[in-house]
């Protein structure tokens, strides 16, 4: 599943993680992407050091047999993370979903962590980009879902993002332990205060704060990547 960040793919990576026939991975390439980048993300240097940074090798273990036997691999992904150096060749060998939220909610949320974002550090590009490739290569619009629908009837997104996949919906979807989990990436400490404290998905709330003017520009390019994958979108 891929989504550019301050979405809810963590708490959509609970929802799959409580299933008892799923195994999930956290941001596989996230290591490899501050390494080639420099980013200096929170807790870069022990991500780094903990992580495999060779995106080869991550490939490897994204398409490879799936882990403790289970029959389902969820893997959020980082759109950002993929960068333009990484064959997308094997993207073939998976099913690839994408979660897409408001870019006015992404940019506001985001600044309260870092910032001064760039266009690329919110992922809007990198998944139209990888969305695009996806259609083409396998001639079909693959299941798009977006963060807000998904808030506002949890059930109904996604039982039509199940059936989309070729899977069967399970109520265990629905909600979850609190807590972080063994599954959950290094960097958890950092980013996932929020969602730790969490049972279910969150009821939405809109959010109408004005953005500043400094990233009227940033808006506008992300708002069309977005809205080109909203128009495909299960609801």
């Amino acid at each position: 599943m891929w989504s550019g960040p301050r979405n809810i793919s963590t708490a959509m990576m609970r929802a799959w993680g409580n299933r008892n026939d799923t195994v999930v991975v956290d941001e596989p390439f996230y290591a490899y992407y501050l390494r080639a980048t420099g980013r200096q993300h929170p807790g870069a240097a022990e991500v780094i050091a903990t992580g495999e940074t060779d995106w080869r090798k991550v490939v490897e273990r994204l398409i490879g047999p799936i882990p403790n036997g289970k029959r389902i691999f969820f893997q959020k992904q980082m759109t950002h993370h993929l960068l333009h150096e990484v064959d997308r060749k094997w993207l073939a060998a998976v099913t690839n979903c994408f979660l897409i939220r408001d870019p006015r909610e992404v940019i506001n949320s985001y600044i309260k962590k870092r910032e001064d974002p760039a266009v690329e550090d919110l992922g809007f590009v990198q998944q139209a980009e990888i969305f695009d490739f996806v259609r083409m290569r396998m001639n079909a619009v693959p299941p798009v879902v977006d963060a807000k629908d998904v808030l506002q009837n949890p059930e109904r997104i996604l039982r039509l993002l199940c059936e989309a996949t070729g899977l069967e919906f399970r109520e265990s979807m629905l909600s979850w332990p609190p807590g972080l989990r063994d599954t959950d990436g290094i960097w958890a400490r950092h980013w996932y205060g929020e969602v730790a404290n969490t049972t279910s998905f969150q009821l939405y709330h809109p959010r109408h704060h004005e953005l500043p003017e400094s990233f009227r520009e940033v808006y506008a390019r992300c708002r069309d990547c977005y809205d080109r994958l909203y128009e495909y979108r299960l609801h």
